[in-house]
Order: structure tokens, then sequence, then C-alpha cells
């Protein structure tokens, strides 16, 4: 409120502030052109080199339209010079190469990162539906998630439960370990779950904002950003242009489209940082109650042998189940988890054991 007083009495503030924000705007839209320009010459001799020094033109002529702004109200235009932060992922984008920076790299408004999506590298002509999206596969999704926190939990409240055994512990202080190793781990997984996928949200909730404002102010060059990207995937470069200029006709559809090509993002796939919370507690948890249950129902002298045998009938079911996302044969996957779960859970019993022996 004290802020829109003071431009009221004060017109020039309101001045300052829309100079400031046109300078920011500019700012950005160099930051952009710079990283598009590492990009491209990370991509040399690749059609993706062409994408990125186009887009790095582009940049440029969106900065010079903030520019022509910013003067207009009064503001002054400083030489530009990357920040530390533009200096430090350039630097790991020519180490890493831009594949590996991308979700980095389209925090930071650089466009087209979807043309990384492909597991072959390459810049692949895909099918363009009425919706401006293109085709292809989408992951796992939340049954993959939930699979992948069932093995967590195994694999860790399993490896502990074998540790603190290996070291000749009560039954009593085996189960309260184990009980709070499920516990812990639950909470665990499910802060991170929701951290990761907050901060997912909040990258594209801003990153969309600025799409946003940047369709208002200059469509025609964002229908052009749009086509290269088509056009990189192997569309025709008439035909490209023609359907970027219908999507971005549509704000709404425009935004999700842009989310999609320009970000690499799925804005269906973000989903609730709450359910993902959720889904990675239980799913974690079921996981982790598994090698707990012998200790539960008391079996006496073979809890250690129920344990063993219940987490390896598990991690044989989860790897054969991780075979449905992966193609891979369910036997053989199955084995695979079942090695790397009794792998670790041997190193943690033999551990535990000897240092239950040194410290007795």
């Amino acid at each position: 409120m004290r802020l829109r007083v003071l431009v009221y009495f004060w017109p020039n503030v309101g001045d300052g502030i829309q100079s400031v924000n046109e300078v920011s705007s500019w700012v950005e839209e160099k930051r952009s052109a710079y990283l598009y320009r590492i990009v491209a010459s990370c991509e040399a001799g690749t059609p993706r080199q062409k994408l990125f020094l186009n887009l790095a033109r582009e940049a440029e002529a969106q900065a010079a339209i903030w520019e022509k702004k910013a003067l207009q109200a009064g503001g002054t235009i400083p030489p530009f010079e990357p920040d530390v932060r533009s200096r430090v992922v350039a630097g790991l984008v020519r180490r890493h190469g831009p594949r590996r920076l991308r979700t980095v790299l389209a925090a930071m408004k650089v466009r087209g990162m979807s043309v990384y999506a492909s597991n072959s590298g390459q810049a692949v002509p895909h099918q363009i539906d009425e919706s401006g999206h293109h085709s292809g596969l989408s992951g796992g999704g939340n049954l993959r998630a939930a699979v992948f926190g069932v093995n967590d939990g195994l694999i860790s409240n399993a490896s502990l439960i074998l540790g603190v055994a290996g070291a000749n512990a009560e039954t009593a202080t085996i189960l309260l370990t184990g009980a709070a190793g499920l516990v812990a781990g639950a909470f665990s997984m499910a802060a991170g779950e929701y951290v990761s996928v907050r901060s997912q949200r909040e990258m594209y909730e801003y990153q969309i904002g600025l799409e946003r404002e940047e369709l208002a102010q200059y469509p025609e060059e964002e229908a052009l950003e749009l086509a290269l990207i088509y056009e990189a995937r192997g569309v025709n470069p008439d035909d490209a242009l023609r359907t970027a200029k219908q999507i971005i006709a549509d704000p709404e559809r425009a935004l999700d489209t842009l989310a999609r090509e320009e970000l690499g993002l799925n804005p269906d796939e973000l989903g609730s940082p709450w359910g993902a919370a959720l889904s990675s507690f239980i799913s974690f948890g079921v996981g982790g109650l598994i090698p707990l249950l012998p200790f539960l129902f008391a079996l006496g002298r073979h809890n250690l042998v129920a344990v063993i045998a219940l987490t390896a009938v598990a991690l044989f079911s989860v790897g054969a189940t991780l075979s449905l996302f992966t193609g891979r044969n369910a036997i053989l996957s199955g084995l695979r988890m079942l090695a790397i779960g009794a792998t670790a859970g041997s190193i943690t019993y033999f551990i535990g054991a000897w240092l239950g022996v040194n410290l007795a």
C-alpha cells in the first residue's frame, strides 16, 4: 500500500519502477542469448546448433524491445556482463553438455530444451497434433514412483535390521531399530518428494509467468521461437510457422504448448507436492515394514531367516514389476534387484558383526 501511495503522489517513482522492470527483462534476454550461444557451441555440427543460434538472435531482438522501452521510461542500459551464476552454468554446460543441464537451463530462461527429450540425443521429427503437442511417451508416472518407494524402504530397512542383527542385538533392540528406521525413512522420503515437486512447480509457475508476459509483449517473436523448435524437430518450416501462429493465437493453449516445447515441462505430470509426499511416505513404509514383520510376529530364532526370505521374495517382485517400465525380461530384472539387495544386506550384516565384536 505504501508503494502505491508513493507512486500516486510522485509519478516519477512509477516511471523509475517501470524502467527497472524493463531493464531487468533486458538483462534476462541478454543472459538467455549468452547461454543460447554457449549451448550452440556445444552442438557444433548438429541440427540443434542452428536452432540455438536462431534462438539467440530472437533473444537479442527481444532484448532490443526491452531496451527501447527502458530508455523511453527514462532508464539507462548498462553494458551487459554475464553474472556469476550464468558463467558457472556456462562452464558446466561446456563440461557436461546441455542435455545434462537442461533443467538448469530451462530455469534460466533458455528455451528449446524439449529437443533433448529423445534418448537418442537426436532432433527427431514428431507429429504435431491439433493442440501443438508432439507425440511421445511420458514417464512411468505415480505407479513407477510408488514401486521405487517400496524398493527404497525394503532395501534400506532390511539392511538396517541385518546390520543390527549382525551385532547380536536383542530382539527388542532390532524391533525398535527397524521401527525407527521405517518411520524416519518414510518421513525423509516424504519431505524429499515434497521439496522436489514443490520446487518443480515453483519453477514452472515462475517460467510460465514470464511466458505470459512475453506473449502479451511480443507474440510474433514467441511464435517464431516456437516455429524454430518445431523446425529443429524436422517439421517443414512453413508448416512449423503456420502451426506456431495458430497456437500463439490462443493464449491458454499457447502457454501450455510453450511449457512443453520451450521449457520441456509437462504441466499434467507436475502433480501435487502433498500428494507426492503422502505417496512416498506410504510406499516407503510398506517396503520398510516387510523385513520388520518377522519380529512383529515374534518368530524367535527363525526371525533372521524369515527376514531374509521375505526380503528376497519382495526384492524379486519389485525387480520383476520394474520390467514393466524398462521392457526387460522380468526374471532377469527380478534377479538383478535381488542381487543388489543381497549385496547391500550382506555388507551391512558383516559390518554390524564386526562392530559388535570390536565394541563389545
